[in-house]
């Protein structure tokens, strides 16, 4: 897409046209499988499968072949048309998509423009209580004041132009706009059986979608069932008919169901084994940096006030270790909320990341002291059930204890209990992570905003905040990746959080399974791409 539209530059339309989407490119002379069916590892049990309200990458893993949006992303990372089958950016606050008049609702009803208005409204009315409703509300018009009950849901930047045209305004200059609706929360809702089932609208028998599957079965804690969607407007193109996730949180049991051929696709392997496993299915092991940060939060309202303690706490933490002898799986070293490969504003790593290992650990000394926080004080540290998460935790408490005497008692709990503790702030630091829902800054900036609901920190620095707001409102590309530098630095220098790696997914595919690329930077695939070859 190109750059945010100046009318003095460029008076034509900014258009996208497209013909059908279609499943994953098949290289030719490939040979199905007579079964088309894939089972694969969803890493945790998803809190929610209504759009809205989903938050967590293993509920959105399967949002995306239940519901589609005005765009979706293929494979390969590419923004391709959704439902909608094109789209113009007709002034720098105003884009218009021009719908698909074959696609339909799971239930054979064809979708509109005004399947869309409800399905956004919906999203950002304070009732629906979603944890996105001001994470994505602030780009549209008066967005972000319906999601914090100031303005009425009417009010929203979204209008259905006629029934197949549907107009969304927003607040700002946002040129990645049509890859940011391809996330499913401000995709479309069928009102009606949300009206009729209330909160069960999302479970198996209720639930209408409008992505190439079905929701058939629901286990909790055991499985998830998705079957092919007949109504889909490019089933034709959809090879595999029934696709099984299964919540698995202990990585090594995911490995042994993979090698029993119990599975196809492992969601992510555990730490250390990565040099074994390459070596040992050279062909099966896929793995790719993705634009996401693993980081812990401190809780800044309580037990975190001062700033020092926070510093310090990240200084002594050496990422070269955690990332080369604990992780050792191709996961960079973090020292900054921006990561390598996000467009719209540059790394900003701390001046003492460079400094050696007894520096860092006598500064931080020195600040403990001054904050009056003396050796054998403890802290508690919430994180969910999984391997990956559990060497991570030791590694910090090692550290942490070792270098400056400070005791970590850890908790462990179920992913979706984590993500409610992390929002309710009931938690001393607790683990988080980030895989951004679209390629700019501001997605990684919504983690420590003011105003987003996103930010289980509970930080705000207002100084920064306007800095963000400038740096959004600027159509020049070079100013507002200034301007957004600038805030992230800022913000990192009050020390919300301790970024510590750059996210990369080890994960152990069946070499019958088509489709997977290695190429997507954001691990947003869809099981329409995928297929099943003969074996």
């Amino acid at each position: 897409m190109l750059s945010p539209f100046k009318l003095s530059t460029c008076m034509a339309l900014c258009l996208a046209l497209a013909g059908p989407s279609m499943a994953t490119d098949i290289p030719a002379g490939t040979q199905f499988h007579a079964t088309q069916t894939m089972v694969r590892s969803n890493g945790s049990e998803p809190e929610s499968m209504d759009p809205a309200v989903a938050e967590t990458v293993p509920a959105n893993q399967i949002l995306r072949d239940l519901f589609e949006g005005l765009t979706a992303t293929d494979t390969t990372g590419k923004t391709v048309p959704g439902v909608a089958e094109s789209w113009k950016q007709t002034n720098p606050t105003t884009w218009v998509f021009k719908l698909r008049t074959n696609a339909k609702f799971s239930n054979g009803v064809n979708i509109t423009a005004e399947d869309f208005v409800y399905g956004i409204r919906r999203f950002v009315d304070p009732k629906t209580a979603s944890p996105y409703a001001s994470t994505f509300g602030v780009f549209l018009l008066n967005g972000l004041e319906v999601a914090m009950g100031k303005k009425p849901t009417s009010e929203v930047g979204v209008k259905a132009l006629d029934k197949y045209t549907l107009e969304i305004k927003t607040v700002d200059p946002i040129s990645f706009l049509p890859e940011l609706v391809a996330n499913t929360q401000l995709g479309p809702v069928h009102k009606a059986t949300v009206e009729k089932f209330g909160k069960d609208w999302v479970k198996p028998g209720n639930t209408v979608g409008n992505g190439a599957y079905i929701l058939k079965d629901w286990q909790v804690n055991n499985r998830i069932v998705i079957e092919k969607n007949p109504q889909y407007w490019d089933a034709a193109n959809v090879r595999l008919t029934k696709v099984t996730y299964l919540p698995i949180e202990d990585q090594f049991a995911d490995i042994k169901l993979w090698e029993s051929g119990e599975t196809d696709y492992v969601y992510q392997m555990p730490p250390g084994v990565f040099d074994k496993y390459k070596a040992q299915y050279p062909k099966e092991l896929k793995n790719q940096a993705v634009i996401g940060l693993r980081y812990y939060d401190f809780q800044t309202k309580t037990t975190f006030k001062d700033v020092r303690v926070r510093k310090a706490l990240s200084m002594v933490l050496d990422r070269d270790i955690l990332s080369k002898r604990v992780t050792a799986d191709g996961q960079a070293p973090a020292y900054s909320l921006i990561v390598a490969g996000v467009a719209g504003a540059d790394p900003t790593p701390y001046e003492w990341a460079t400094w050696p290992m007894d520096k860092r650990i006598a500064e931080a000394k020195k600040l403990l002291a001054e904050a009056g926080v003396k050796p054998g004080t403890k802290y508690t540290f919430a994180y969910n059930v999984s391997d990956y998460h559990k060497k991570m935790a030791i590694f910090a408490a090692s550290e942490w204890k070792t270098k400056l005497g400070i005791i970590l008692e850890t908790e462990a709990m179920e992913f979706k209990v984590l993500a409610k503790r992390r929002h309710d702030g009931a938690f001393e630091i607790g683990r988080n992570g980030w895989l951004a829902d679209y390629n700019d800054a501001t997605s990684f900036l919504a983690l420590v905003r003011c105003d987003s609901d996103q930010n289980t920190n509970f930080y705000c620095d207002r100084e920064a905040e306007a800095l963000i707001q400038k740096g959004t409102q600027s159509a020049d590309p070079v100013k507002r990746k200034e301007l957004l530098t600038q805030a992230s630095k800022k913000i990192m220098d009050g020390y919300p959080i301790i970024p510590l790696v750059q996210y990369s997914l080890p994960r152990l595919i069946k070499s019958y399974v088509g489709g997977y690329s290695e190429s997507n930077p954001q691990d947003h695939y869809r099981s329409k791409d995928f297929y099943i070859i003969k074996h």
